[in-house]
């Protein structure tokens, strides 16, 4: 399996340009999609001396060198899952609003939970959830949930340049093919150049959401099957960035960093114009 590993990627300046088919120059974008999982990190110590202890442990320096990760690459656009909007283990720090600053981009952040949902009420499962950023002017969101799943939000995000979806699917096969069909309802009609990305949990791989690509026209940028999960070791392509036809991606890879237990997309892409 092909992992790039440092240096991972030059660094863009400012409003990079690219030749389109049509010999115009048009505007290179860098998104990143990363699971984070709340900053709390990796490998066999978050399993100790109890199952899922890492999930209550301090973030700060695991999310610093997350963040740092992230602004190294100098992302136009960035989608999160798993971020911590505020609770005790992030000293009531929101982390997209942190990483936002560090950045200098606009920020978006929701739980992932629907109100009624008990876990909207817990210490620190309410402060769960997605976040979208974006050094470009943010001129619309939309906030939807899926009718099944705990896991329910959809991120709709109007730019300038295209429409963004940001989501995490349901650990539950059934669902998620319910969740997918509805996000096809949500897909279409958009005018603008479409992006689709988050954590599919898709453990069949890229066969799980072929329908969902055949019906929506929708590609995925990792042409290679680049796994995302887990870090250490990836076995499984849970994390995509699907896109329309107008979308040109030009590169696309997954650095091998052990921040989380996925491994984070880069993705360079321009849009085709005329």
């Amino acid at each position: 399996m092909k992992v790039l590993t440092e240096p991972i990627y030059e660094r863009l300046a400012g409003g990079g340009c690219v030749e389109n088919l049509a010999g115009n120059m048009a505007k290179k974008y860098r998104f990143i999609l990363y699971n984070i999982r709340y900053g709390t990190g990796s490998g066999w110590r978050f399993h100790t001396p109890f199952p899922y202890r890492g999930y209550m442990g301090r973030t700060d320096r695991k999310f610093e060198s997350i963040a740092g990760f992230i602004e190294s690459l100098n992302p136009d656009i960035v989608g999160l899952i798993e971020v911590d909007g505020g609770s005790r283990r992030s000293r009531g720090v929101n982390q997209a609003g942190q990483l936002a600053a560090l950045l200098g981009h606009s920020f978006l952040f929701e739980s992932k939970y629907t109100r009624p949902l008990f876990s909207k009420h817990l210490p620190i499962v309410r402060w769960q959830g997605n976040a979208f950023l974006a050094k470009e002017n943010i001129l619309s969101r939309k906030l939807s949930y899926f009718d099944r799943g705990v896991k329910r939000l959809v991120m709709e995000v109007e730019l300038d340049s295209c429409v963004v979806f940001l989501v995490h699917l349901s650990i539950k096969y059934a669902h998620r093919q319910d969740q997918l069909r509805e996000l096809e309802e949500l897909i279409r009609g958009q005018t603008k150049p479409v992006i689709v990305a988050g954590d599919f949990n898709s453990f069949l791989g890229l066969r799980e959401i072929t329908p969902f690509l055949t019906a929506t026209k929708l590609k995925s940028a990792n042409l290679n099957g680049l796994r995302t999960f887990p870090s250490g070791v990836p076995m499984m392509e849970l994390d995509y960035i699907l896109h329309s036809p107008e979308v040109i991606v030009h590169h696309l890879a997954v650095p091998h960093i052990n921040l989380s237990d996925h491994l984070p997309l880069v993705c360079d892409f321009s849009l085709r114009t005329g």
